[in-house]
Order: C-alpha cells, then sequence, then structure tokens
C-alpha cells in the first residue's frame, strides 16, 4: 500500500512539473516586434551603420531583455536594460562595422526573461567601395526646391507686348514673350 502511494504522488509530482514546464510563456505572447528584419540599403565601406528595433511589451508582466547577441563579431549590440512595463517599448540596436564590401545578412538572438526560446532579428544591406558609394550619391542626390532656386540663373526677359483682349464679360490680358536670354544662348 506504501508503494502504491508512493508511486502514485510520484507521478501526481512529475505531472505538476511537467505541466508547469509547458506553461511558460513564448517570445510572442510577451514581446511584439515593430520589424524583425531591418534593410539598411547601400553602406559606404568603413562606415558602421547602426539598426534600431523597437520591441513592445504586449504581455502582463514587466518585460526583460536578458540578452540580444549578434551571431558574428561584425555587429555589436545594445538593448535596453530596465524593465519595459505592460504596454511600453523597448530598444534593441544593432551596429554593423561595414568593413567588407558586399551584400550582408546578420542576425540577432533576443532572449526575454521567463521564456526558454529565443527571437531571431535581422540586418541586412550592401556595402559599396567609397568610389561606388559617392557615385550612387552624386547621381540619387535629391534635389530639393531650395537647391533648384540657388543653382538657377536669372534669366533676362526682353520686348515683351502687353495685348489686351476683349470679350463681353471680361477683358483678358497677356503677356508675349519675344526674346529671352536663354533663346539667344541657343541661337550662338
Amino acid at each position: 500500500m506504501k508503494k502504491l502511494l508512493f508511486s502514485i504522488a510520484a507521478l501526481a509530482l512529475t505531472n505538476v512539473l511537467f505541466a508547469q514546464e509547458t506553461q511558460k510563456k513564448k517570445a510572442d505572447d510577451i514581446a511584439k516586434f515593430k520589424t524583425e528584419t531591418i534593410d539598411l540599403g547601400k553602406l559606404q565601406q568603413g562606415n558602421p551603420t547602426t539598426a534600431t528595433f523597437s520591441v513592445a511589451n504586449i504581455g502582463s508582466d514587466p518585460l526583460i531583455i536578458e540578452q540580444a547577441n549578434p551571431t558574428c563579431g561584425c555587429t555589436i549590440s545594445d538593448y535596453t536594460k530596465a524593465p519595459i512595463a505592460k504596454g511600453s517599448t523597448g530598444e534593441i540596436k544593432a551596429t554593423y562595422n561595414a568593413a567588407n564590401i558586399g551584400a550582408f545578412e546578420k542576425h540577432l538572438t533576443v532572449k526575454f526573461a521567463g521564456t526558454d526560446e529565443v527571437k531571431s532579428i535581422t540586418i541586412k544591406g550592401e556595402v559599396l567601395s567609397k568610389e561606388e558609394y559617392a557615385k550612387l550619391n552624386t547621381s540619387v542626390t535629391p534635389v530639393t526646391q531650395d537647391k533648384v532656386a540657388s543653382e538657377a540663373k536669372p534669366v533676362e526677359v526682353k520686348d515683351v507686348k502687353k495685348t489686351e483682349t476683349k470679350t463681353d464679360k471680361k477683358t483678358v490680358k497677356t503677356k508675349t514673350k519675344t526674346k529671352t536670354d536663354a533663346a539667344n544662348k541657343k541661337k550662338k
């Protein structure tokens, strides 16, 4: 009889321990990334660039980031160390050193307190040589209104004729440009 009671107690204890293990929360139950992949685009070689991941606490308890580890030495990470309150957000920063030319895709593993699983987040992009990056920037430089206005050369308008056309209800005034500096330059 004692053996039977001992066996039942051992079985019940095993079930309780197993049930607690299965009740551990998953990372997706307590944390939500705004995005799990950030494309840094085209980078200049030797110019380290940082991507910032935003992670929200969607659980009921404060969210603690235990670790945010890059998978290689070419990436450095930093993260919010203080507990993140329910409904608030924290950050994980990943800085890529951009030492080697070519496309890259680097992963960081993130571990939250209260979970056994890890989440993987990714940064990617392409590193260009300084020369290629300079070519890219000169060919894709955005043109702003201020830049256009500062680079524009004034055009002198000569011989402006004013004409009036009368209609039944209104008078329409028009101006006709007959010669401009730009037109004169084209003729030369």
